[in-house]
């Protein structure tokens, strides 16, 4: 016992020293060129994505055939009936081919589009239905932009993603950052294409190179995982040989207790 606790202390001294060593993020930011980061991220849609899309016009009986609009029942609580409904807007389903079904329009190619080639595809389309004196203003949002953080995190878990833009250093902020177990040369991502071929890349965050990394910025459902580094894993055997060394024991004196007493 007296061991195991010394290898114990000893894992956690290792931890300490290791975890110093590595635990800084973009170590040699001085040292990277960062002209290559210079543009803004505009995230793209692919199957399965949620849009809500909106047309609005001076007129707003002109944009109504364009707008998917369902209504729902009220319910009052007090009298338990139905008065009145409620009108919202319905949302659109990317298919597996990239489509959506557009009220008016018929079916839609917007897979691999962007929010504003997407609205601006909308509009040209829809201009030809309208008064020559309307402008229609086209809004589509991406409404199911989430990602996954798991490992070693402080909260791991699935994140909405309101602005649709986040990067692999905002999403384990969310997760509360890297445990001081968590690896961080070895960080994986696991993303899918439109294609539906999933890859795995390894991302190195004391690298401050991973600003122009083309993973720096996240994808809708990129799943984050970091690994636990070796000290995390010696620690859990001492763990898991500590309470397999107390079981034995209670189990030795249990029946040294019972064999006593019918011995006595």
């Amino acid at each position: 016992m007296k061991k195991v606790l010394i290898f114990a202390l000893l894992s956690l001294a290792f931890a300490s020293c290791g975890s110093v060593k590595n635990i800084a993020y973009l170590k040699n930011s001085e040292e990277i060129d960062f002209s290559r980061s210079n543009f803004l991220y505009d995230a793209r849609i692919m199957p399965k994505d949620i849009l809500t899309i909106t047309v609005n016009t001076v007129n707003p009986e002109a944009s109504e055939p364009f707008n998917l609009i369902v209504s729902t029942a009220l319910n009052t609580s007090a009298a338990n009936r139905n008065i009145g409904t409620s009108r919202a807007l319905q949302t659109y389903l990317v298919d597996n081919k990239g489509c959506i079904e557009f009220p008016i329009l018929g079916t839609l190619e917007v897979g691999g589009l962007t929010k504003s080639m997407c609205e601006k595809m909308i509009h040209d389309k829809i201009k030809p239905y309208l008064n020559e004196t309307e402008n229609p203003v086209v809004t589509v949002r991406m409404s199911n932009y989430k990602i996954s953080v798991l490992g070693e995190v402080n909260r791991p878990g699935m994140f909405n993603v309101s602005n649709e833009k986040i990067t692999i250093l905002e999403a384990l902020a969310q997760a509360g950052d890297l445990s001081i177990y968590g690896v961080r040369d070895r960080v994986k991502l696991i993303r899918e294409d439109a294609n539906g071929r999933k890859e795995i890349h390894t991302l190195n965050l004391n690298d401050a190179d991973i600003i122009n990394s083309p993973y720096y910025y996240l994808q809708q459902n990129d799943v984050v995982y970091v690994e636990p580094n070796k000290v995390k894993a010696r620690n859990s055997s001492v763990g898991n040989t500590t309470h397999l060394w107390f079981t034995g024991t209670s189990v030795l004196v249990s029946i040294a207790t019972l064999l006593y007493t019918i011995l006595k």
